[in-house]
């Protein structure tokens, strides 16, 4: 039996066992641990879509800790998360109940090919020193963030959903005086798909948290009103206006959009910071790649820089 055939079974006899045992909580390090191993494999598409569907309410727990390991410090695991994602998407994108998630967690996948390319940034001891040659990972730098974005970005084509939504996005935000060009957020959000749907609760193009939604007047019954394409981008565009009023600052206040006002608000107190540059270090790792991301987004899409707008 080949290399690869082998593989593919002891992957099949994991998904049953995690079936077999899902009313057991599921350690997240141990499916990274496998993920690891996986990630030098080649899976024949064909053959995931033979395999089994993966438990729902397991499949869920493993978006939330993807989700939790997003609002965390470390660049290491988001590279770890790689394989672990490639993994899942494919039962997520069959399961019709699964299937909102799917979106979200596809925008996010560069996330994890770019902490791989920071990651391979390295502190080594000095020239000519005689220990042995220890290396340590460093916390990449906005700049390195960026030209890493940027080389991402550039190989990336519009959304499936852009071409439609773009030009009407950018009327409603015109409509409520924000910058039309913060339309693209919706790429990074929900790579512009109205259905999609985040573990921690978002929902819609620009990923609105259900108090976020109800505080701009969206009813979340009987029908959820963030899934409203209109409804959804008039509401973040007028969020998006409070926080610039609050931050002062654009990349500040999309910092506040996705790790939330109050959070960036305590960090700016605690650190005296003015700039996201000086405030990136102590944001979660998510985070401190989403303003760079956004930057990358719009250059590529509209040759325009954040600081244009």
């Amino acid at each position: 039996m080949s290399r690869g055939a082998t593989s593919a079974l002891l992957f099949l006899a994991w998904i049953l066992q995690i079936k077999q045992t899902r009313a057991q909580e599921v350690d997240l390090d141990t499916l990274l641990g496998v993920g690891q191993q996986w990630v030098q494999q080649n899976i024949d598409p064909k053959f995931l879509q033979s395999l089994p569907a993966v438990d729902e309410s397991v499949a869920k727990q493993w978006l939330k800790r993807i989700q939790d390991r997003l609002e965390g410090e470390s660049f290491e695991d988001l590279e770890l998360l790689k394989p672990v994602a490639l993994q899942i998407l494919p039962w997520i994108e069959q399961d019709e109940s699964l299937r909102p998630y799917a979106p979200w967690l596809r925008s996010r996948l560069n996330y994890f090919e770019v902490a791989q390319e920071l990651n391979s940034l390295h502190i080594r001891p000095p020239t000519g020193t005689t220990h042995s040659p220890l290396v340590r990972r460093v916390n990449p730098s906005t700049n390195a963030q960026r030209v890493a974005w940027d080389r991402v970005i550039a190989l990336e084509p519009w959304p499936e959903g852009a071409k439609r939504f773009v030009p009407i996005l950018k009327q409603i935000f015109k409509a409520e005086k924000v910058p039309t060009g913060l339309v693209w957020l919706a790429e990074i959000e929900s790579s512009f798909d109205p259905k999609a749907r985040s573990p921690a609760g978002a929902a819609g193009l620009f990923q609105l948290m259900p108090t976020t939604a109800k505080g701009r007047g969206l009813s979340l019954f009987p029908f959820d009103e963030r899934y409203n394409a209109e409804k959804n981008t008039r509401a973040s565009a007028q969020y998006l206006n409070q926080l610039h009023r609050q931050f002062h600052d654009w990349p500040l206040a999309l910092a506040a959009y996705n790790a939330g006002p109050s959070t960036v608000q305590k960090l700016i107190a605690r650190h005296r910071a003015t700039r996201f540059e000086t405030l990136a270090p102590y944001l979660p790792v998510e985070t401190r790649m989403y303003v760079p991301k956004f930057e990358a987004i719009l250059q590529r899409r509209e040759g325009r820089s954040l600081l244009m707008l």
